[in-house]
């Protein structure tokens, strides 16, 4: 899963298309799954002194693994003014998570500074402040783009040993229940996938070691329980007690809403308004592909896959654009 250490590798992914200027709820529950990757990089690495089910770290220890500041931003709460900190993983993991909101802001920092070091992160205008309303308000909103070769090749192999036959490594192991814990199963697997998704969890949990110690871990706190709760309400599709939450969809909600984008002439001809909109989003400095054409085509916009579906509002004359829509996998 390319030359990356484990957590600026699920960061990448966690943090596209996330606002850069603003602590978002949705922003916090992923930094918060990062924080908590930052401990399963550990874990991976052999940075812990194991004994049965308790996790030593101490400082000294710590200080001589080539620490990084993310690394630092993470573990000195955790560690704060004791020599060593033993307990085991399930206490590590939700403590990493309970950062607060300074020291999340901390660590954010700290994160993406490593990745925008490594041209694997950028901040650039959101899609949103693309929308004719925010436009024309003039109200700034940024986000952070993951570069997309990494953004890809990661998501990609994590896709491709969950999906086909074939053993799955501790790292793709800590990927899923990762992508479990922040609610972002949807953005990368369909309907149809999801089911297999949930399948492969109840079989790693039954025969693999690592999975069995991490997939009971629950790290998700107050609304997303609440959300989950309702989701269950109006579905019985996770039936496994591992894929229970499978379906936590909240934070997607607000990382890819719709927007409407505004042509400044009228079109008769949908490609001739399809190019005008692709113009103008280039020019906000966005990374557009169009991956299909027709009455409602898919753009690929900054990693993300979107229809396009002509639209107009009604105004004191009638404005013409395209509504980008976020597309789920089908």
């Amino acid at each position: 899963m390319m030359d990356l250490k484990f957590a600026p590798s699920f960061s990448v992914i966690a943090l596209n298309a996330q606002r850069s200027l603003h602590m978002t709820t949705v922003k916090k529950v992923s930094l918060r799954c990062m924080a908590a990757a930052v401990i399963l990089e550990l874990y991976l690495e052999g940075c812990f002194t194991q004994s049965e089910n308790k996790l030593t770290l101490s400082k000294a220890g710590f200080d001589q693994a080539h620490s990084t500041l993310y690394r630092e931003t993470v573990l000195q709460p955790l560690l704060h003014k004791h020599a060593e900190v033993k307990d085991d993983l399930n206490w590590w993991v939700k403590k990493a998570s309970m950062l607060s909101n300074k020291q999340l802001k901390k660590f954010e920092t700290a994160i993406s500074d490593y990745l925008k070091a490594m041209d694997l992160l950028e901040d650039i205008p959101s899609l949103l402040g693309s929308d004719m309303y925010f436009d024309t308000a003039e109200v700034e909103v940024r986000a952070y783009r993951s570069n997309m070769e990494a953004y890809s090749s990661i998501t990609e192999n994590i896709r491709a040993e969950i999906l086909e036959e074939g053993s799955v490594t501790d790292e793709v192991i800590c990927m899923l229940w990762l992508l479990r814990e922040c609610g972002c199963m949807h953005d990368f697997f369909s309907l149809n996938e999801i089911e297999k998704v949930n399948i492969k969890l109840h079989d790693l949990y039954q025969s693999n070691l690592w999975a069995k110690v991490l997939f009971p871990i629950q790290i998700r706190h107050g609304i997303e329980l609440g959300i989950k709760r309702f989701l269950e309400l109006k579905t019985k599709f996770a039936k496994t007690f591992i894929g229970s939450s499978i379906n936590l969809i909240f934070p997607a909600l607000e990382r890819s809403r719709a927007v409407f984008i505004e042509t400044e002439s009228w079109f008769d001809n949908s490609n001739q308004r399809l190019d005008a909109v692709i113009t103008r989003l280039v020019s906000y400095g966005h990374e557009v592909k169009v991956m299909e054409r027709g009455s409602i085509a898919t753009l690929k916009i900054d990693n993300l896959l979107y229809d396009a579906i002509p639209h107009f509002v009604m105004m004191k004359v009638p404005i013409q654009g395209v509504r980008l829509v976020p597309k789920r996998p089908l």
